[in-house]
């Protein structure tokens, strides 16, 4: 799949082609540590997210929440 990271700095766009999304979302994590605004990654479907909400969606999905998370703490302390 193709991505597209894509970030404006003053008056100037900037747009990068990524065959890989961990690439795509290491570049945009870095445009914006370097202070630029509007970072968005676009997937080859037309989809833009910004590279946080990408992050999430890739790597938090499985996690469970903070409630889910005390209470499975709790009952590896019970057993």
């Amino acid at each position: 799949m193709n991505f597209t990271v894509s970030a404006r700095l003053a008056a100037r766009r900037f747009a990068y082609q990524h065959a890989s999304v961990l690439n795509a979302l290491d570049q945009g994590m870095s445009l914006i540590a370097a202070g630029m605004a509007e970072v968005t990654i676009t997937d080859g479907s037309g989809r833009a997210r910004s590279p946080a909400a990408l992050y999430q969606s890739l790597f938090a999905a499985g996690l469970p929440g903070p409630v889910q998370a005390r209470a499975d703490s709790a009952a590896m302390r019970a057993a």
